[in-house]
C-alpha cells in the first residue's frame, strides 16, 4: 500500500459522513426502477460539489448520469445503482418484519449501499489523481433501473461503454469475494392481447377471448421448455386477466415474459420462438396483440486479470469487522433463515478445497456475519440470475466484488436485507467496497501493463462480438 494509495483511502475515510448520508438518504427515498428522480438529483448535487463534471440524462434516460474527473487515458468507469423494489418497506435495524410505510418500497437488493460505495471509490480515485498529477480519468456512472429497467444495456446499445479502458463495480452480499464466471442473459417482453367482449352464455360465439389467448400462449411456452438449453429459463406473470366477471368473454388480457439463457445470442433466438407462440395464440383465438419490449441484458464476461487486481487489494485492505452489538443483531436476524450447511460465495460452490476453507472460517467466526475474504476462484462458474453489468462487460474489461452487508444465507430481495441496509453493517460494506475499488483502479492507472493484459483477455473472450438485446427503437419503460 503505497503512500499515494494510502492518501486515496484516507480521502474516502474523511468523507465517511457524506457517504453514509447518501446511503441513508437513498434508503429513505426507496424509488423504483427508472423513477429514481430524488436519488439521481442527490448524487448529481453531491458530485458537483465534490468537483466532478456531471452530465445528466445520459443515453436519453432521465435518471441516469455520469460524473467525470481527470484528463486523458486511461479512463476507468465505476458503476453505481440506486433503485429499490416494491412491497419491501421495512424498519431499519429491526429483527422482525415491520413496514416503515405500509405497502411501500424498500432496498431489498442493497442498491442504496451499492451507489454509495461507488461514490466512495470515485472520491478516492479523484483524490489520488489530484495528489499525484497522474494522467487519467475516472467516471462514475449513475445506472438506474437495474431491477427491471436495464439502463446499462440501453447505454451499451448507445455505445456509452466503448471509450472505457475498464469498468469496476460491486454488489452487497452475504460474503466478501471477487466475482467471476458468467450469468444468464435476460429479455423481458409484455404481450397485450385484444379481443371482443360478449355475454359468455347468451352470445359466446360473438366473443373473442384475450384471456384464452394468454392461456394458450402460456401452454405453448410450457411445451417449448422441453426444447431449450438446460441453462435457459422462462418466467411469466399475468399482468391483466381481463376482469372479475366470469360471464364475460374477456376482451383484454396481458402477460409479461422473461426469457433467460446463458448467452445473449441464445436469449435473442429463444425470445423469437416465444414471439411466434404469441402469434399462434392470437391466430387460434382470432385476437390481436401488442408486443411491448421492456428490457434486456447480456450475460457477464469475466476478466481474471482485473479480478486478481481487486483480490490483491481486497486481501491487503481486509474485510469489515463488527462489534459485539452488530454481531448480535445479525445473529438474531439470521435465526429464521440461516442454514447450517450453507457455504457462501462462488469459490465454495465450485471448488471443494475452497469450500473447506470457507467452512473453517465460518466456524472460527461463530457468527452469522462472514467476516473473512473468500478464496479467489478462476475456474468456470455460472450463476442463473441476470444483471445489466453483463452488457458493460461485453464492451470493456469489467470486474466486480461482493462485500458482506447482511448475514450468511440471507435471502435476496427480502425485508431482512432492507433492515440491514441502514445499519453500521451496511455502512461498513459501502466504505470497504469504495476502498477496494479505488485501490484496484489506482493499480490500473499506475501499471499500463495490467490494462494491456486485461484488454487481451477481453478480446479473446468477446471475439464472437456483442449482440445487443435492446432493439434500436426501444426506449426504457416499465410494464403496465
Amino acid at each position: 500500500m503505497t503512500p499515494e494509495k494510502q492518501g486515496a483511502i484516507a480521502a474516502i475515510e474523511e468523507k465517511q459522513e457524506l457517504i453514509t448520508y447518501v446511503a441513508d438518504s437513498i434508503w429513505e427515498f426507496a424509488e423504483l426502477s427508472l423513477q429514481e428522480y430524488k436519488s439521481c438529483a442527490l448524487y448529481c448535487d453531491v458530485l458537483e460539489k465534490e468537483g466532478f463534471d456531471v452530465e445528466k440524462g445520459i443515453a436519453g434516460i432521465g435518471t441516469a448520469f455520469s460524473a467525470r474527473f481527470g484528463q486523458g487515458k486511461p479512463v476507468i468507469g465505476i458503476l453505481a445503482e440506486y433503485d429499490a423494489l416494491s412491497g419491501l418497506s421495512q424498519k431499519a435495524g429491526a429483527v422482525g418484519r415491520g413496514e416503515l410505510v405500509e405497502g411501500g418500497n424498500g432496498h431489498g437488493c442493497g442498491h442504496n449501499l451499492l451507489g454509495a460505495g461507488a461514490l466512495a471509490a470515485a472520491i478516492g480515485i479523484k483524490a489520488w489523481l489530484e495528489q499525484t498529477g497522474h494522467a487519467g480519468t475516472v467516471v462514475l456512472y449513475g445506472c438506474p433501473g437495474e431491477e427491471g429497467g436495464a439502463a446499462k444495456a440501453f447505454m451499451a446499445r448507445d455505445g456509452v461503454w466503448k471509450d472505457l479502458d475498464a469498468a469496476l463495480t460491486w454488489h452487497p452480499e452475504d460474503v466478501n469475494e471477487v466475482v467471476t464466471g458468467s450469468s444468464n442473459a435476460c429479455i423481458q417482453v409484455q404481450y397485450k392481447f385484444t379481443g371482443l367482449a360478449s355475454h359468455a352464455a347468451g352470445a359466446p360465439e360473438m366473443g373473442r377471448s384475450a384471456l384464452d389467448a394468454v392461456e394458450l400462449m402460456n401452454i405453448g411456452v410450457q411445451f417449448l421448455r422441453e426444447h431449450m438449453s438446460d441453462k435457459a429459463r422462462i418466467h411469466y406473470a399475468i399482468t391483466d386477466a381481463g376482469g372479475l366477471s366470469a360471464n364475460v368473454v374477456q376482451p383484454k388480457a396481458s402477460v409479461l415474459y422473461m426469457v433467460r439463457s446463458n448467452h445473449v445470442a441464445e436469449a435473442v433466438e429463444l425470445q423469437k420462438r416465444v414471439d411466434k407462440i404469441a402469434e399462434g395464440a392470437a391466430l387460434m383465438t382470432e385476437t390481436s396483440f401488442q408486443r411491448k419490449f421492456i428490457d434486456g441484458c447480456a450475460d457477464t464476461v469475466c476478466n481474471h486479470v482485473l479480478e486478481k487486481v481487486l483480490y490483491d487489494n481486497f486481501k491487503e485492505l481486509g474485510v469489515p469487522t463488527y462489534t459485539e452489538e452488530e454481531n448480535g443483531y445479525a445473529d438474531k436476524l439470521a435465526a429464521d433463515f440461516q442454514t447450517q450447511n450453507y457455504n457462501p460465495g462462488i469459490a465454495a460452490k465450485y471448488d471443494p478445497e475452497a469450500r473447506e476453507t470457507v467452512e473453517k472460517k465460518q466456524k472460527e467466526s461463530g457468527h452469522a456475519m462472514n467476516a473473512f475474504l473468500a478464496p479467489l476462484y478462476t475456474g468456470d462458474a455460472f450463476e442463473p440470475g441476470s444483471t445489466d453489468v453483463g452488457d458493460v462487460s461485453w464492451l470493456t474489461p469489467t470486474a466486480q466484488i461482493h462485500v458482506a452487508a447482511w448475514p450468511n444465507g440471507c435471502p435476496g430481495h427480502s425485508w431482512q436485507i432492507v433492515s440491514c441496509d441502514r445499519t453500521e453493517i451496511g455502512h461498513k460494506a459501502a466504505m470497504q467496497a469504495g476502498k477496494v475499488l479505488a485501490a484496484g483502479a489506482i493499480d490500473l492507472f499506475e501499471n499500463p501493463g495490467l490494462l494491456n493484459e486485461a484488454g487481451k483477455e477481453f478480446e479473446r473472450r468477446t471475439k464472437e462480438g456483442f449482440i445487443c438485446p435492446i432493439p434500436e427503437d426501444a426506449v426504457p419503460v416499465i410494464p403496465d
